[in-house]
């Protein structure tokens, strides 16, 4: 079996380094304390894994070529971007962070990745391209999502607690405004770009 690890690897660290609504989701979170940036990590990590094996089984590939199955899945992304996105907006200065719930702030990060549909999209460009063509598909699936899902997980293991250590110049008075506000315009444009996607 041979693997196209390189050329996989490579576009892996590419894809997993370029910020995108689960970055901003989880390093917003994470500068208002550890916990909540772990357990919004968490979530998007389960997005994942769900994402990995819906692609190993096939079930997305079934989505991405019937045109209304996919048009449903980016309006409901990018709806739920935006409304993170207004959220975002709406608590800008605020002294703290409304409370949450630890099994909110992991719904959080689970649907933000769930509902993304370029993450169903990288998984189905992906993975096909690095699979042996003469040896049976679906080990090679399971073993390249996993692998993919590795990454993310070693990197949000390296996100969060680098976040939370920022946590006390993006919380001051003068700056979590603008932190704040970056962060909430950020969502908003995602939610645009998966609908113009």
């Amino acid at each position: 079996m041979h693997i196209a690890w390189t050329s996989f690897l490579l576009a892996l660290v590419v894809i997993t380094i370029v910020p995108g609504p689960d970055f901003v989701l989880v390093t917003g979170n994470a500068v208002r304390g550890l916990r909540l940036g772990a357990l919004t990590a968490l979530g998007v990590l389960t997005g994942l894994l769900v994402h990995a094996t819906l692609a190993t089984v096939g079930l997305s590939a079934l989505i991405a070529a019937a045109p209304t199955a996919l048009l449903v899945v980016k309006a409901v992304g990018a709806v739920y971007l935006l409304y993170l996105g207004v959220m975002t907006l709406r608590s800008r200065g605020t002294a703290a962070a409304p409370p949450r719930s630890d099994r909110s702030v992991f719904l959080r990060g689970l649907l933000c990745d769930l509902l993304n549909p370029k993450v169903m999209l990288t998984f189905l460009s992906l993975v096909p391209q690095a699979m042996d063509p003469t040896a049976p598909p679906l080990p090679q699936a399971a073993l390249l999502s996993a692998v993919a899902v590795g990454v993310f997980a070693a990197f949000w293991a390296v996100v969060v607690p680098v976040a939370g250590r920022l946590a006390s110049i993006l919380t001051r008075p003068g700056v979590r405004p603008i932190f704040e506000r970056l962060c909430g315009t950020a969502l908003i444009g995602m939610a645009a770009s998966v609908l113009a996607a």
